[in-house]
């Protein structure tokens, strides 16, 4: 396995750097994010690094806690993602007839949404909050991830050691925890990560139409929504959560990236 090479963990420090910002925020590190400390409208200066909403809020609080409510949205929905499709990818992989076909088809019809259509489609069933920006997640990440789990699951399927443990009179739980599982690990970690960029962006555009996180607690969808109204007047309210949310997405896009390389090698090899 290779190394992460250097934009990898250039990804992952500015990766951790957001969560410590969320964390920080959490421990108040930022100050109140609701307290209110200059005139309104104010642009970045000594006093407020990112300037002042239009309630004179110092911005930098309000962009760390929406960090957080972020990263911890798309994190829990991406676990769980991660939990439905390996047991349903694994199991039609293994298994494949027709519980393969009624998986299959079932991914296919998420599958044919656009992302943000299904997200606004769940919003409108199950109403604006944070339980529909979770279900959203999970319902736009959950399609391409079974998809591939459930190809790898396929190819593991026919190795010979999995062949052995059949033969050999272990039980079906046995062969898939022991035996297919540890070997598609790779790829629910990889597809994992760029579910998490995924997650990060339905959050972000669900909010930003108003069906995700709902105000006054502060995600960087709201954030940009809120400072959408300002725009002309005030653009640092857009572009502080604006460049902090393409930084999260990039960041773990490259990381992402860095870990397929490690974890699912494609090398060219000489045949001399």
């Amino acid at each position: 396995m290779k190394r992460l090479d250097r934009l990898s963990l250039g990804g992952l420090a500015c990766l951790l750097v957001l969560v410590l910002f969320a964390l920080g925020s959490l421990a108040g590190a930022g100050g109140d994010p609701d307290a209110i400390v200059g005139p309104r409208l104010q642009p970045p200066g000594p006093g407020w690094w990112l300037g002042t909403d239009n309630l004179g809020r110092s911005m930098v609080p309000r962009v760390m806690e929406g960090v957080g409510t972020t990263l911890l949205l798309s994190s829990i929905a991406v676990l769980v993602t991660a939990a439905v499709s390996a047991t349903f990818g694994i199991i039609a992989g293994y298994r494949g007839g027709y519980l393969n076909e009624l998986v299959m088809r079932l991914v296919e019809v998420l599958y044919s949404f656009p992302a943000i259509v299904l997200a606004v489609l769940v919003a409108a069933v199950v109403g604006p909050g944070q339980v529909a920006a979770l279900a959203s997640i999970v319902l736009v990440t959950i399609p391409l991830m079974t998809r591939l789990v459930r190809a790898a699951a396929v190819a593991v399927s026919q190795r010979d050691y999995v062949t052995s443990a059949v033969i050999s009179g272990a039980r079906l739980p046995r062969v898939l925890g022991r035996h297919v599982l540890p070997n598609v690990a790779g790829t629910i970690a990889v597809q994992g990560t760029y579910a998490l960029s995924v997650g990060i962006a339905v959050e972000g555009g669900l909010s930003f139409l108003g069906f995700g996180v709902q105000p006054p607690q502060a995600s960087l969808g709201v954030l940009i929504q809120q400072g959408g109204t300002y725009m002309i007047a005030a653009p640092w309210l857009v572009l502080g959560p604006g460049v902090v949310l393409v930084a999260a997405i990039l960041a773990i896009n490259v990381v992402g990236d860095g870990l397929r390389d490690r974890l699912e090698p494609r090398e060219t090899r000489s045949l001399t």
